[in-house]
């Protein structure tokens, strides 16, 4: 091996390491689901529907709450070139989706890269390469930086934030947290208050210095926030306010499910982290130097335990501060592994390093059957239209369906046509002139049930290798009009 591929490797390999693994869950998974429909929608609309805002999606389906577009904008502007070499080719708009879902998983992991630098540059490339060991066998991060959610793009900011804080940087942190609360995740505020409030305890900032300084950078954010969205929703508007005014002021989130106080640090947590959780809560024991940076993070998460609606991607941004605190202790315990009280520890950290990968793997496989309806609609195309026929074919998809897989990526040109029209009766769809129908209910009058798409279920433990079995059941169903001659032509697998 030369020098400057020694170079290089020792420069990006780490990068290489990360951006490799998580491009393999956009490539192997690259559906997405309800919680990123927005963000996914609003990409399509801005790189295909360029300035014809009534062409987009939002105004016909504007969600709950209304979400920022400058998320989109940014990932869809690098995205561009590549895509419009893609169209330029006629590919199928299912590889702009990858391509926009490896540009948002570029950007994330390249603020992850300054974050990692300012780690090699305070403890040591010891720490920098147990964090990056942490962080790849840790299914969810990776699979959630290439996901379009408001908290993975809150996630980049942080990251930043996290790395400006290492370098001693302390008002440049705030900006960006305060940055992230204020354009696309309000409770990002519960971030920025442990972490502002350290920072004075220690006196490593001012509070006049502090308070002005916010002040200039939260009146910049919002207005340009209330700008580009009051543009693209068509109405006065600041996206982020509304969402905290609905979740923490009406408390309306909990209409989506409520989970114990507890459940971040025994369900969340453990699984985002595996072998880290343990690790990190060691540092605290060990080593002093963990808990101006881990404190404010852990208060971070007690904070936000109090709100009854309880999601792992709200607490995304805390996990790269917790593999710091747990490379930490890792690095302690490799450095002292000779030792005999140390040994046990060591060990225990091989074991449970395996472990996670068995988990990674399991987490992997179940989030792999889990966007049914992208997979359907996959085979519907491939199945249901023929080069000889000319007519168009209308497909309908229902709720469900368009919760679980399917975006604009997935539809194709001419002549599929496609309804997302909510609330038709299901008596009623069979004289809306629908040639399929890809929904949830296995017989529909005037349908016949063509092929079934099993999604995820469970996880079953058997008493063979491989010892996991994911369990699978039919969860959505394609329906072909028995009075449509092309049709009823075609050979179909069938439901049964």
């Amino acid at each position: 091996m030369d020098s400057k591929t020694r170079k290089f490797l020792h420069k990006y390999g780490y990068d290489m390491i990360l951006g490799s693994i998580s491009a393999f869950y956009v490539l192997t998974v690259p559906y997405t689901k309800v919680e990123e429909s927005f963000n996914m929608q609003a990409m399509h609309d801005i790189i295909y529907h360029r300035h014809h805002l009534d062409e987009y999606d939002h105004l016909e389906f504007p969600g709950v709450v209304p979400r920022t577009f400058i998320g989109a904008w940014l990932v869809s502007v690098m995205a561009a070139p590549v895509i419009s070499i893609l169209s330029f080719f006629s590919l199928p708009k299912i590889y702009s989706l990858i391509t926009v879902r490896l540009m948002l998983g570029g950007i994330i992991l390249s603020t992850l890269r300054f974050f990692r630098v300012q780690i090699r540059m305070k403890f040591g490339q010891q720490v920098e390469a147990f964090f990056v060991i942490f962080t790849s066998i840790q299914f969810h991060f990776l699979f959630y930086c290439t996901r379009p959610l408001p908290n993975t793009l809150a996630l980049g900011l942080v990251n930043m934030a996290y790395g400006n804080l290492l370098k001693g940087s302390f008002y440049t942190a705030l900006d960006f947290l305060i940055a992230a609360t204020i354009i696309f995740r309000c409770d990002m505020l519960l971030l920025l208050g442990p972490i502002g409030l350290g920072l004075l305890l220690t006196r490593s900032i001012s509070l006049w210095k502090a308070i002005k300084h916010c002040v200039g950078t939260a009146l910049l954010c919002v207005g340009f926030t209330f700008l580009v969205d009051s543009i693209m929703w068509r109405k006065l508007l600041w996206p982020e306010f509304e969402v905290f005014w609905f979740n923490s002021v009406l408390n309306r989130s909990s209409e989506w499910g409520v989970h114990p106080f507890h459940w971040y640090f025994t369900s969340a947590l453990p699984r985002s982290l595996l072998l880290a959780y343990p690790l990190f809560m060691l540092s605290l024991l060990l080593d002093r130097r963990t808990l101006p940076y881990a404190l404010p993070v852990l208060s971070f998460v007690a904070l936000y335990s109090k709100l009854p609606h309880k999601e792992l991607r709200f607490i995304i941004s805390s996990v790269p501060m917790f593999n710091l605190a747990a490379a930490i202790s890792a690095s302690r315990i490799y450095n002292n592994r000779k030792k005999s009280f140390w040994r046990l520890f060591y060990v225990g950290m091989l074991g449970l390093l395996l472990i996670s990968l068995g988990c990674s793997a399991i987490f992997f496989m179940a989030s792999y059957e889990n966007y049914p309806s992208g997979y359907g609609i996959k085979k519907l195309h491939q199945a249901g239209h023929s080069e000889r026929s000319m007519s168009e074919i209308f497909v309908h998809i229902d709720t469900f369906s368009a919760m679980n897989g399917i975006t604009r990526f997935c539809e194709n040109d001419h002549p599929w046509r496609y309804s997302k029209e909510e609330g038709i009766p299901l008596d009623e769809l069979q004289s809306r002139n629908f040639s399929y129908l890809l929904n949830e209910h296995p017989q529909i009058d005037g349908f016949k049930c063509l092929f079934k798409t099993d999604g995820f279920s469970s996880i079953r433990l058997r008493k063979r290798i491989p010892p996991i079995e994911v369990v699978k059941e039919p969860k959505v169903f394609a329906q072909g009009a028995v009075n449509n001659e092309d049709v009823m032509s075609r050979n179909w697998p069938g439901c049964s």
